[in-house]
């Protein structure tokens, strides 16, 4: 079990309440550089939703002052419309109809609004096309536009509202990323890639709602119920019901949504869980696909694969059926209300003690009450699904990374001897790994590690770079403790090819100089000479400048083996680590990569990692790594001198199995 096994344990499967509010609150962290652009988005929606305190009365007017030609009484009006009454006393009723179309022309292309219901207003929004699964529904977060309003102010708020939805992202994203740069080689070891990738595209998102609905919607819902009451107050301040009713909405949405919160984030878990497993699944086939095809075992993928797909799909239905259930509660009661204040209204018309106009303005003004109402009292359920995202990209992101303590200096030069001293390291699970290891390396001379598989070679050098750390002894640059300085500094030291060879999509030139972004051309020319790839590369359709595809599909093992080769030989560091790097190399090839490091022990110190006696026989010195110890050390003809030394078995061994 890995450090990175150990640390999945501890994540939380469900979240308290408390806890729910911490993770919320930290979300304004990142949030914090964009408050001068939530400010204006802010000042956007108010801007947006009050024109609606506006939007009923034309068709008031129409109804009462053109169709049932009522006088118009300027002191019946609100204070910010008395203007407009005072405007249209005397006219007639078809100029009173005319300039009312002029309004609502004006406020249509404004704000995209006409009339007394929300079926004559628009509102501007844009989601990317996909699936219900959650992948697909949080990507569209992560590049939401949308205004309450349409027309102009419409247009501009969702235009400035998309880029602060991608801004938000992309810097909570980055972070992230960021984060998983820097945590050791371990955490990754026995976890698939997949279900960081899901984290980082999908998890991200769930700062768009959870800073969205903190920020804006209990403000601006705030502010639009106090000057909608406000209006009911002094238009029909004798009848309290209507905005009592939709207050009582308020509580009736709260408290029905207050059991479910532990269901709901329980089951977005899942959901998000069942997804990650969806990536994975997808991430390991694609990269085996050569190993599935060549086995016949693609239907068994392709069973698994569905299997994971069609979870990620019934896990999100899950969460979907529990918003359901809340709203059927909450319509109940809600529509119980709404058909009593609609009822006490239409009886105050048949009383004659409010107009026609004034019964579809105060039923466009109580519809607003209850919406508003509503939007404040699901606040807290509807967080919950973005709390349970936030914390899983908070879980990674607090995983111990790899940094030097503050003031740690670099290292002053580059060193002459490296030492390795009576190390001791163990896997995260206990599990001794290297066990009194002692080895120096010297600027001028080959060291080889020879022996069996799983003894510990590749283990012993990854503690040079510092790639891991010692559970005792120490790792001594010139005779101090390479733990003392900064990591960048003691890895720029150490150029590594590792045995796995990695390869990005660019092209043969931009993956040679990974590691050395100044290198010249002539400097990268001879690397892949000394590399023994500049007659492939020639060979290649663009030469140098010819991409590689991903993971350098484009090429066969033994071409990226020597390409990353290369690129190790063009970084400049006194240590060169070399982990098997002739095993897919032709003898012709392996020749020249062995006079190559030849070359290279002139000016640096040369680790190779090999099981090909032919790579190793010319070293000046050969350790043998046997179950975590290095039990013999001398030059190969030293070693072969021993009658029952453990290197001379592993070469007879050779011989005899090459016979």
């Amino acid at each position: 079990m890995s450090r990175r096994a150990n640390a999945r344990i501890e994540e939380k499967s469900e979240l308290s309440h408390g806890e729910t509010l911490r993770v919320l609150g930290r979300a304004f962290r990142y949030a914090r550089p964009f408050r001068n652009r939530f400010a204006v988005k802010y000042l956007l929606l108010l801007a947006s939703l009050l024109p609606l305190l506006i939007t009923p009365w034309p068709v008031k007017i129409i109804v009462d002052h053109v169709i049932e030609e009522l006088p118009i009484l300027p002191s019946a009006y609100p204070s910010a419309l008395q203007p407009l009454a005072e405007a249209l006393v005397g006219l007639p009723p078809n100029e009173v109809l005319y300039w009312m179309v002029v309004l609502q022309l004006a406020l249509l292309l404004l704000v995209g609004a006409v009339g007394t219901g929300g079926g004559e207003r628009d509102r501007a929004e844009s989601k990317l096309s996909g699936g219900h699964d959650q992948a697909s529904r949080t990507e569209n977060e992560a590049n939401e536009g949308w205004s309450m309003a349409s027309g102009l102010l419409g247009l501009f708020d969702f235009r400035f509202t998309i880029k602060l939805t991608q801004a938000l992202n992309h810097h909570y994203r980055s972070r992230l990323f960021e984060r998983i740069q820097g945590l050791p080689m371990t955490v990754f070891d026995d976890e698939r890639i997949g279900d960081a990738v899901f984290r980082v595209m999908y998890d991200t998102p769930s700062i768009t709602n959870a800073v969205y609905r903190i920020i804006l919607a209990p403000l601006a819902s705030i502010a639009f119920v106090l000057a909608v009451i406000w209006v009911i107050a002094i238009l029909f301040g004798d009848h309290p019901i209507f905005w009592q009713t939709s207050l009582a909405m308020f509580a009736v949405s709260l408290l029905v949504s207050l059991p479910f919160p532990s269901t709901l984030r329980r089951r977005s878990t899942a959901s998000r869980r069942a997804g990650s497993a969806t990536t994975s699944s997808l991430e390991e086939g694609l990269t085996n696909i050569l190993a599935v095809q060549s086995l016949g075992a693609e239907d068994r993928e392709q069973d698994r694969f569905d299997d994971d797909s069609w979870s990620s799909f019934v896990r999100h239905r899950s969460v979907i059926v529990v918003g359901m259930v809340i709203f059927v509660f909450a319509f109940i009661p809600g529509m119980a209300m709404g058909a009593y204040a609609f009822f006490h209204a239409a009886d105050l018309v048949i009383l004659d003690q409010i107009s026609r106009g004034d019964f579809l303005l105060l039923f466009t003004y109580y519809l607003y009450l209850i919406f508003a109402c509503v939007d404040l009292g699901a606040l807290w359920i509807r967080l919950q699904e973005a709390a349970i995202g936030l914390h899983r990209v908070f879980f990674l992101m607090d995983l111990p990374t790899e940094t030097d303590a503050v003031g740690t200096p670099p290292l002053p030069h580059p060193p002459e001897e490296v030492r390795i001293d009576s190390v001791e390291y163990h896997y995260p699970d206990g599990t001794p790994a290297l066990r009194d290891v002692s080895l120096t390396l010297r600027v001028g001379e080959i060291v080889a590690l020879a022996g069996p598989a799983g003894a510990g070679k590749t283990t012993l050098a990854s503690l040079i770079p510092r790639f891991l750390e010692p559970k005792s002894g120490r790792v001594l640059y010139d005779g101090r403790d390479a733990a003392g300085f900064t990591r960048d500094s003691v890895r720029a030291q150490v150029a590594f090819v590792f045995q796995e060879t990695l390869l990005f999509d660019a092209t043969v030139e931009q993956n040679i100089r990974l590691g050395r972004p100044d290198a010249t051309e002539a400097e990268i020319r001879r690397a892949a000479r000394r590399a023994g790839a500049e007659g492939f590369i020639r060979g290649l359709p663009q030469g140098y400048h010819t991409p590689l595809g991903r993971g350098g599909g484009k090429l066969s093992v033994g071409q990226k083996q020597r390409l990353a080769i290369a690129r190790a030989l063009v970084r400049e560091g006194p240590i060169l680590i070399m982990d098997e790097p002739t095993s897919a190399l032709d003898p012709e090839t392996e020749r020249a990569l062995i006079a190559t490091m030849e070359e290279a022990r002139e000016d640096r110190a040369v680790l190779v990692i090999a099981h090909r006696l032919s790579t190793i026989r010319h070293a000046d010195r050969i350790a043998f790594v046997d179950k975590g110890r290095i039990v013999e050390e001398g030059s190969h003809a030293e070693l072969m001198a021993r009658p029952d030394g453990a290197y001379r078995r592993f070469v007879d061994l050779q011989t005899r199995g090459a016979a």
